[in-house]
This record gives structure tokens, sequence and C-alpha cells, in this order.
């Protein structure tokens, strides 16, 4: 599809004037939403890509990163700002699903849709920390190749912190991708923290408000991060609105798909 025929499809764009926000993964930053962010704004949206603590060009060393919520604070710090009037629609990738998760908790009567973009999506009943548990669970050690990650010494083991290795992004995350972005992913990633303890804590979301609003799940059929049965799995236990899928997108759909995921979001748009 040329850049002509984006401009011509989706008219619903044109119609509803929201405000994205978008919000990267593990390891990564606002960068790798660069695709989207033109496609959106070609259709008079405002968006907004944050980089989260000790990603992307956020000053903050992952070692002054104490907690979950130091990690997320620019994202909350950003929407507190926001007009009392202003509702936003939260678009969370891959790990950012969690911290979309505990704004929507946090801000529900500024969120007016919130889109997981094949991330970690939890319900209202048990920690957050189960997805991650689980996500380790169903994924062989092997599989993960190259990444770098650091693990608690004493039972039950949780991974501490994390660094994808060149093998795996090009294997397992970024090979449906242009090798451009490739490279970019090897120049920009930086180490990252799982904060599984903080993710623990009981009645961290409630259905009054993370469950009030309302969500839709983007499914990547060749994403090998993660896979369908896992996927699945989520979404059986924290029913959405809506599910959408993309074929032949890998784990990094904005990069690898960005006009389709884009479609997507401008329909999210003229919806809610």
């Amino acid at each position: 599809m040329s850049c002509e025929d984006f401009r011509e499809s989706n008219d619903t764009g044109m119609k509803n004037k929201k405000h994205f926000v978008l919000v990267h993964g593990a390891c990564h930053g606002a960068w790798c939403w660069y695709k989207i962010l033109p496609l959106l704004k070609l259709k008079g949206h405002h968006v907004t890509a944050l980089d989260l603590g000790a990603s992307g060009i956020n000053p903050k060393q992952l070692s002054e990163l104490k907690s979950f919520s130091d990690y997320v604070q620019p994202l909350m710090e950003f929407i507190s700002s926001l007009p009392q009037d202003e509702s936003i629609i939260l678009v969370g990738h891959s790990y950012g699903g969690l911290g979309l998760a505990l704004a929507m908790e946090k801000f529900p009567e500024k969120i007016s849709a919130a889109v997981f973009v094949t991330a970690y999506m939890p319900n209202f009943i048990d920690p957050p920390v189960t997805l991650v548990e689980e996500f380790f669970r169903r994924t062989p050690p092997e599989s993960l190749l190259d990444c770098e990650i650091t693990v608690q010494e004493e039972p039950p083991n949780l991974p501490i912190s994390a660094t994808f290795g060149p093998l795996y992004l090009e294997t397992t995350m970024y090979q449906n991708s242009q090798s451009e972005d490739l490279e970019l992913a090897k120049v920009l990633l930086r180490p990252f923290k799982f904060f599984m303890e903080d993710l623990a804590e009981q009645s961290l979301l409630t259905e009054a408000k993370y469950g009030s609003v309302q969500r839709v799940f983007v499914v990547c059929k060749e994403d090998e991060v993660m896979k369908q049965d896992f996927v699945q799995w989520m979404i059986d236990n924290s029913p959405t609105e809506q599910v959408k899928l993309i074929d032949g997108a890998d784990h990094m759909v904005m990069l690898s798909k960005p006009k389709d995921l884009c479609k997507i979001l401008l329909k999210v748009a003229h919806n809610y």
C-alpha cells in the first residue's frame, strides 16, 4: 500500500481527532513508534510517544529505578498533566501493557480506550506478575538464545533484568522487519528490569477502575515472542471488547506492519 493509498483510506480517522499516547515495551523506547507517528498525524490526530524510565533518551540509569512506579513515572506524570476534560487512547506494546494497566487503574476517566499491542494484558483478579511468570513457564530457556537475563539466586528464581541479544532480535523479534530497523534496535536498546516483586502485589487493579476502560487487543500472527497460545490464555482470562489480527506481523508490528497497525488504531479512534 502506498502513502497515497493510505491517505485515501480510513476516512474515519479524519472525523474524530484523538490524542494517542504510545508506550513502548522492554528495552525499547519512544523511537520504536517512528513509523506510526507520521501515519496518525497525517490523519489529524495528536500523538505522544513516551520514553519510560531508563529507556530511550530518558536520562535515568537502570540502577536508579527502585520500583515499577519509577519505571512508569513518565507515563503517569504525562497523563496527570493533561487538562481535566481531555481523554486519550493509550497504546501499549509488549511489557508496556503492564504500564497501561496501572495507568488505567489510576486515570480511568481520562482514557477512552486502551490498545494492547501483542502486550501483557492482566485481569483485575490475579496480580500482574502472574502473566510474566506464565510467559517464562511457557518459554524454554534455550529459545531465549543470546539474551542476557539475570535471575534471583533463591527459588523461584524470578527474572530480575534482561538485555536482548542480536541473534534473538534477528530471529525472534524482528524477523519480518526491515534490516534497517533491526540495526537501529541494536544501537538504541537499553537494559531492562522486570520489577516482579512490585507486580506481585494483590489488588493493584480493580474492576471498578481498570475494568471500566474499553480494551482492544492486537494479535500478531507471526509473533515468536508472545505466541498465540499464550496470547489466547491472556485473552481468555481478561476478555476484551475487540481482538484484531495482523497477518505477517512479527513482535515489532509497529515496524514490520505499521500501516496495518495504524488502520486498527484509526478504527479505535472512530469507535471509542
